[in-house]
């Protein structure tokens, strides 16, 4: 049987991001549901996704969606007591910065960019559009890319997102967490500093694996075939 793949995208702009990715997959043979970010601060919507998640035997999350995917596998194996195999994209598993957690976007940055949001959330979610395209000598093109993928979100479910941003530190999840993980960040990425591969490793989880690729934070939506190979390369180790 195939194996089963539920992706989430990241915060902003919906699921057609990540649709390149999900028919890559596609083609080499994995059922993959491709679903959009939701408020895990709310219980009942958590406990919903679990549900869901409890039905898969990978979780990929891309940014936002790494983040969300951890909560996921961390749940379902709590509930469960059964283990996930986590894939993170250009995910932080601590988002802004803390004294525990240090290389991660600064509090006062973050605070002026939801103040930007409140203010003007179209013109601040294009800024934040070309931030996910910023590092690479494709850039410009990329923007244009993203800008035709992008779908209109609910204010709510954009807000919900940068509460989670805001206040999910997964470091100790990821530390404790006994089934496989795999963790791929971009070298030239605006949002997710690199240097959270090395701290990743040096949590010293026992199956827990990163990489690092060339690549803006976009790569999972402009390098969907390059990403999917790195994907079935690690889940055909496991097998």
């Amino acid at each position: 049987m195939n194996q089963r793949i539920l992706l989430i995208t990241g915060w902003g702009g919906g699921t057609k991001l990540l649709n390149s990715l999900q028919h890559a997959l596609q083609h080499r043979n994995y059922d993959v549901e491709l679903i959009n970010i939701f408020n895990a601060l709310d219980e009942e919507v958590l406990s919903q996704y679990v549900e869901k998640a409890k039905t898969v035997d990978v979780i990929i999350g891309w940014s936002l969606g790494g983040q969300l995917a951890t909560l996921l596998v961390d749940q379902v194996e709590k509930k469960y007591s059964e283990k996930k195999i986590l894939i993170t994209l250009a995910s932080n598993p601590c988002f802004v910065a803390n004294s525990e957690w240090q290389i991660a976007m600064d509090q006062l940055t973050f605070q002026s960019f939801k103040q930007s949001f409140e203010n003007d959330a179209i013109l601040t979610l294009k800024k934040f559009g070309y931030m996910v395209c910023q590092g690479v000598e494709t850039t410009k093109a990329d923007f244009l890319t993203l800008q035709s993928l992008i779908q209109p979100q609910k204010i709510e479910l954009l807000q919900a997102g940068l509460k989670l941003l805001e206040n999910l530190n997964l470091v100790s999840i990821l530390k404790n967490y006994s089934g496989y993980q795999y963790h791929l960040f971009a070298k030239q990425d605006y949002l997710v500093s690199y240097k959270v591969c090395e701290n990743l490793q040096q949590l010293a989880a026992k199956f827990l694996q990163t990489e690092l690729i060339s690549g803006s934070h976009g790569f999972a939506i402009f390098k969907s075939e390059e990403i999917t190979d790195k994907i079935c390369q690690y889940l055909q180790k496991l097998n």
